[in-house]
């Protein structure tokens, strides 16, 4: 299978999942900016015409987009990983905390706060109004050492997004010290920092190479 990628994005979660299932696959990594295939020079979007990632090609290839959707394929699609959830209650827990994740964190709180174009008024509404959300979050972690009974593709998704806080000083971890020590804890699985390390090195070359080409 092929994984379109870009270094430290929310497609990171998907590398994790597949790190944590010992899967192999091919990492297409994808300029944001240009939207160009590192590996081969192709349009992104002649794959996935918004581009965005992830996008997974499957062994098959059929074309699958939107990360919570692409999380749980890979949950299935490889179940002795145990990343997956039961059917029933625990399965829909699953989907809750993946859309939790996507909408209120994701796009709600950090798409705005990082967006560099943003107003200041924007993201000051934005914090305002979503910060609340990392409150929820402290609460229910207490006491908890995953979203669910066991690792699964949502504390994946989770910690892709809560790594992106490196970056967004307005939003400071230690007010959530419940949150942080998950964070921490997690940074330390080792498929979570074989990923963080990978693409944190890809995404220096990023930086140097959009500074080259200014």
């Amino acid at each position: 299978m092929d994984l379109y990628f870009s270094p430290l994005a929310c497609s990171m979660a998907t590398r994790i999942a597949l790190y944590e299932a010992g899967a192999a696959a091919n990492y297409l990594e994808v300029d944001p900016k240009t939207k160009v295939v590192q590996q081969d020079g192709s349009d992104f979007r002649s794959v996935n015409p918004l581009g965005l990632v992830p996008t997974l090609r499957t062994d098959d290839g059929l074309v699958l987009t939107e990360n919570a959707a692409i999380l749980q394929y890979v949950a299935d699609r490889f179940p002795q990983a145990g990343i997956a959830a039961n059917p029933g209650m625990e399965r829909s827990r699953l989907q809750q905390w993946l859309c939790f994740i996507g909408t209120e964190l994701h796009k709600g709180l950090f798409v705005p706060v990082l967006d560099r174009k943003a107003p200041a008024e924007v993201k000051s509404y934005v914090l305002d109004k979503n910060l609340s959300r990392l409150d929820y979050l402290e609460n229910y972690l207490k006491g908890r050492e995953f979203l669910l009974d066991h690792f699964s593709v949502a504390d994946a998704y989770l910690v892709t997004v809560i790594n992106w806080t490196m970056a967004t000083p307005p939003i400071e971890l230690a007010k959530w010290p419940t949150v942080k020590a998950y964070y921490e804890r997690l940074r330390a699985r080792p498929s979570v920092a074989k990923a963080i390390a990978e693409e944190f090195e890809l995404y220096k070359a990023e930086i140097a190479r959009h500074k080259a080409a200014a």
